[in-house]
């Protein structure tokens, strides 16, 4: 059986059913990205991890196979609960968005071809967008306050990836490595 480990000094750790539903709204809120939204509840709200917690929780995620937002469901119930906080995290994730494609599915195949439908979906594009570039300026926030090797991984990262065009799993072998390097040799 795995060990529990609380998530900041004061903060309380959620039971099987705190997770469950806390996923379970975000996905009701979250749609089109509810990395901003389990930010927002498990930060600001609940103060169930710190943001340079949650930053590192999601950065985990990111070398992860899968989706970056669902492996942090199970990562963030696995670090509360264990398993069984994984599995009650996830279940609440994903029981939502599963039965809403379900049905997405099967009306856009039926009525894809409707214009107005076609211009609906290219309008949320750009509100979808909005929100991860403020979810990224948010997460980027506690990095940079301690100016030290931070800025430089991620403009580097940033440049290499947006500017070069240089495929992410070989950026991400490189810059990895030297961001530890960097953390490292800053404190001592």
């Amino acid at each position: 059986m795995s060990e529990t480990v609380p998530a900041a000094p004061s903060a309380p750790v959620p039971t099987h059913a705190e997770l469950f539903l806390a996923f379970f709204r975000i996905t009701l809120s979250g749609f089109g990205g509810t990395l901003p939204w389990t930010r927002r509840m498990f930060v600001e709200r609940k103060r169930w991890v710190t943001a340079q917690e949650f930053n590192e929780l999601y950065a985990l995620c990111q070398f992860l196979p899968g989706p970056n937002i669902v492996n942090l469901t199970s990562v963030f119930g696995s670090r509360m609960r264990g398993a069984t906080g994984a599995i009650a995290a996830w279940s609440g994730f994903l029981l939502v968005p599963f039965c809403v494609m379900l049905t997405a599915a099967v009306l856009y195949g039926r009525y894809s071809d409707v214009e107005a439908v076609r211009r609906v979906l290219s309008g949320v594009a750009p509100a979808a967008a909005g929100l991860m570039i403020a979810t990224v300026a948010k997460m980027a926030v506690p990095l940079f306050r301690s100016f030290g090797p931070v800025p430089f991984v991620f403009a580097a990262t940033a440049f290499a990836i947006g500017y070069m065009r240089w495929p992410l799993l070989g950026v991400m072998l490189v810059m990895a490595p030297a961001s530890v390097g960097l953390a490292w040799w800053s404190r001592r």
